[in-house]
């Protein structure tokens, strides 16, 4: 059994598994529907989804949708980190409203940071890399710790969660505490505040995430369905009938839904046929926000794969040497490129002879992730690879040269980016 733990390093062997172990779809079944897809989608990094069709049609169709995630502020922003900005600045640019959260409860309660080293770093390592990798001005950036509309909804989100909810998902016992629990929630809060009212109502919002965060995710949808008002039902076996039954609506309420889409009217439900499911749903969500409810929508989420440390194993902030920061001078990115382990064979003999392993290789990952844009460049990389021509030496010293250029390149747009803060609502005191 697969355990997915958020706050731990988490290494998956077959993410086939999570297919069928905790209900996450395949990403490749939507792709081709996608118009100018990102590099990790074209390329398989991003691997599977739950309920990302709901994005898709709202982004095909001009309708508001919108991306989120957060960052926990307790160390350097490295390249894992920069594969979630890239997500999110590219629905931004697909249309898509932009939130970005700086975790300082979760970082203050999980990690024990104190709050000024919480601001420090949440602008100075993920806000200006954010905003150096092409984050535009309109996107939401905040700190958990100073955002109200967050915290008033984590507040009400936390009357539907238990101690034995919280145990189930993330192994919680009696020693955790209670500051830990409450940034749980407040993740939750994070995920569904784009779709309150003042940030322009239900909508579909996608996270993304690596694997080891959908404990996060799977409370969130819970609680969504916790909140909201009606329970919408297709019940296929009956001639495609669909059901709304109020979990706590007034009588008021389902009358209205009934008359709204000619449905019948029963003690505590509304049957209805010959309407599509996004029909009805739109129309209770109507109904909902019009009698006070939240009405939110399950949000969406997209699992890409992690990154192999450059020593092995996952990458992890907690080990230097296994990653790369984005603020790291580019002389020591290219020196780390050159001590990474590669997937080459033992000997120059043996390489000719048997081709490399590039999908056991963190250099090759590093130029699959985050170096080499062109898909017909990384495909000659990795067939001269596979093929023996290309040896282990020669390949690390030209992905040092990228990887030495890329952060360059990235640091002086961060300079720069200090003097945009203004244009997010921010400034560096």
């Amino acid at each position: 059994m697969t355990t997915l733990d958020p706050w731990g390093v988490v290494k998956i062997d077959n993410y086939s598994k999570l297919f069928d172990e905790f209900g996450i779809s395949k990403f490749d079944d939507l792709l081709g529907k996608i118009k100018n897809p990102h590099r990790y989608m074209r390329r398989h990094v991003i691997f599977g989804h739950r309920s990302y069709d709901s994005v898709l049609r709202a982004m095909l169709s001009g309708k508001p949708f919108a991306a989120l995630s957060g960052f926990m502020p307790s160390g350097k922003a490295h390249l894992g980190h920069k594969m979630v900005m890239e997500e999110i600045i590219w629905h931004q640019q697909q249309g898509g409203d932009a939130f970005l959260a700086i975790a300082d409860m979760e970082a203050h309660a999980v990690r024990g940071k104190s709050w000024k080293d919480c601001r420090e770093l949440g602008i100075n390592e993920y806000i200006l890399s954010a905003i150096a990798l092409g984050l535009e001005p309109g996107a939401h950036i905040y700190f958990q710790s100073g955002f109200k509309p967050v915290r008033d909804l984590s507040f009400e989100l936390g009357i539907k969660a238990n101690f034995s909810e919280l145990s189930a998902i993330y192994g919680f016992s009696g020693e955790t505490n209670i500051a830990h629990m409450v940034s749980a929630l407040t993740q939750s809060a994070d995920i569904l505040h784009p779709q309150l009212k003042e940030f322009g109502g239900p909508k579909p919002v996608v996270i993304p995430v690596g694997s080891d965060q959908d404990p996060h995710i799977r409370l969130t949808r819970g609680l969504a369905y916790k909140t909201n008002m009606f329970m919408v039902e297709e019940r296929r076996a009956e001639n495609g009938l669909i059901s709304v039954r109020g979990k706590a609506a007034s009588k008021e309420a389902l009358k209205e839904i009934a008359k709204r889409t000619g449905g019948k009217l029963y003690e505590e439900h509304v049957d209805i046929s010959g309407r599509t499911l996004d029909e009805v749903e739109s129309v209770v969500r109507e109904v909902e926000l019009k009698h006070g409810g939240y009405a939110f929508m399950p949000p969406a989420s997209t699992y890409h794969k992690f990154m192999t440390g450059l020593q092995g194993g996952k990458m992890s902030s907690s080990i230097p040497e296994s990653y790369i920061a984005l603020t790291d001078k580019p002389e020591d990115g290219a020196k780390k490129v050159m001590r990474a382990i590669t997937g080459g064979r033992v000997t120059l003999e043996e390489q000719k002879k048997l081709g490399g392993e590039p999908d056991k290789c963190s250099v090759y990952e590093l130029l699959l992730y985050h170096l080499v844009e062109d898909d017909n460049e990384l495909l000659e990389v990795y067939k001269d690879c596979v093929g023996g021509t290309r040896v282990c030496g020669n390949c690390k010293k030209f992905t040092a040269e990228l990887m030495r250029g890329f952060l360059k390149d990235h640091q002086e747009k961060r300079e720069a980016a200090k003097e945009r803060l203004g244009e997010f609502g921010l400034s560096i005191t």
